[in-house]
């Protein structure tokens, strides 16, 4: 956590940042910066040369429909998700190209099938690493990517079985689907320094161009090649291999929109990515000297990256100690006064993708003043069942007796 904090000495906190009117707002409560975020979406687009087409903003971070709309107004039409409630929002919106990066099978399956019967003017396309996952969407319009696994044993394809990807792009064709190209994610890496990452993600690209290769040896052709979340973002614009092929090549990182702790300290800081939210937060408790506590548990912050899970923005004093539910205890460092109860604070968390999946609103926040209230129309779930309705399914809570 040190490295987030170094970086976080680059990071401009002033008065904008700020509630001016803190006590109107009931804590925890996420906080987002549109004119940040507009600048964090220009920022990647000036990495990739002014080149919407080539990201494929992966929307788990986004959550907003306000965020997607951000998105598609500079251009951006391609997206990838990992759950159908954020495959709907996408669509809804007005995105163009939708990638469900999560294998899908049974009834989400089905779910997704129905979605892309509900939105026939988007492209929607799936993941599957055999037989059986291509199996599930003969009839369907939808098209399949083949999912790669670069090393991190999550889900795809091992690199070296490029015998079985040719096959199951065969298999594909037979089933009269259409092979969209090969996805894969080495967000593993993200715990190496910079170069060590650039060295692994290039040696990884090199074994992913042999597959490709022996894609285009059949006889077939590989259309996209999908790489790199935010951590490996800098690694897939430096490979030289990724240009100039038969295919085009999309990014995916979906964090630089918002920014965290990890990506300020992963990033090069010349690429100009801020911070776009916080989780605004007030001191409840001073326990015992040296401690003081905020309403900002792992219920808010997202504890998945560990411990500390944020930055105290300002207060290079606090450090962050093991959270509860609803508690964020605090330790205070070098005999400082530390801040008091009812004192607001705001927090840079660590991963902020499952942070604001915590929120059911964001309050918009420009100059210091709440512009607005939205809605985080994509976190969590659709409803747990498929009702069918005239030859059709509908998703349903189940019904409860008094």
């Amino acid at each position: 956590m040190a490295a987030q904090k170094s970086m976080l000495s680059e990071f401009a906190w002033d008065q904008r940042y700020r509630v001016g009117a803190p006590d109107d707002v009931l804590t925890p409560a996420l906080l987002l910066y549109p004119e940040i975020v507009a600048s964090n979406i220009d920022s990647t687009l000036n990495l990739l040369g002014g080149d919407a087409n080539r990201w494929r903003v992966h929307i788990k971070t986004a959550k907003l429909g306000y965020t997607l709309r951000m998105l598609i107004k500079r251009g951006i039409r391609n997206f990838k998700c990992a759950t159908t409630l954020e495959l709907l929002v996408a669509c809804r919106s007005g995105a163009q190209d939708v990638l469900f990066a999560h294998p899908a099978v049974g009834a989400n399956a089905r779910r997704v099938r129905e979605i892309a019967g509900q939105f026939p003017q988007v492209r929607i396309s799936v993941l599957a690493e055999n037989e059986q996952q291509i199996g599930q969407w003969r009839g369907s319009r939808v098209g399949v990517f083949l999912d790669m696994n670069p090393g991190m044993d999550r889900t795809g394809i091992e690199q070296s079985h490029s015998d079985k990807v040719v096959e199951l792009v065969r298999a594909i064709g037979r089933l009269g689907l259409e092979f969209r190209g090969l996805h894969y994610y080495d967000g593993h890496y993200g715990s190496l320094e910079q170069g060590e990452r650039t060295s692994a993600a290039h040696a990884g690209y090199e074994r992913l161009l042999k597959v490709v290769s022996a894609v285009e040896r059949s006889g077939m052709v590989v259309p996209e090649v999908i790489t790199a979340g935010t951590p490996t973002f800098p690694a897939s614009l430096s490979f030289e291999g990724f240009r100039g092929g038969n295919f085009l090549h999309r990014v995916s990182p979906g964090t630089v929109v918002y920014c965290d702790a990890t990506t300020m300290a992963q990033l090069p800081s010349e690429y100009g990515y801020r911070p776009a939210v916080l989780v605004m937060t007030r001191v409840v408790s001073q326990p015992r000297p040296g401690i003081v506590t905020c309403d900002a548990g792992h219920k808010a912050v997202s504890a998945d990256a560990g411990v500390p899970t944020c930055v105290v923005v300002g207060h290079s004093e606090l450090t962050p100690l093991s959270p509860s539910e609803e508690h964020l205890p605090m330790a205070v460092q070098g005999g400082a006064a530390g801040p008091q109860v009812g004192d607001a604070l705001y927090l840079l968390p660590r991963h902020v993708c499952p942070t604001v999946n915590n929120f059911d609103c964001a309050l918009l926040v420009q100059d210091g003043v709440v512009k607005s209230v939205e809605k985080v129309s994509a976190r969590g779930r659709e409803a747990p069942l498929l009702q069918a309705t005239d030859n059709t399914r509908s998703v349903a809570y189940p019904q409860t007796t008094a």
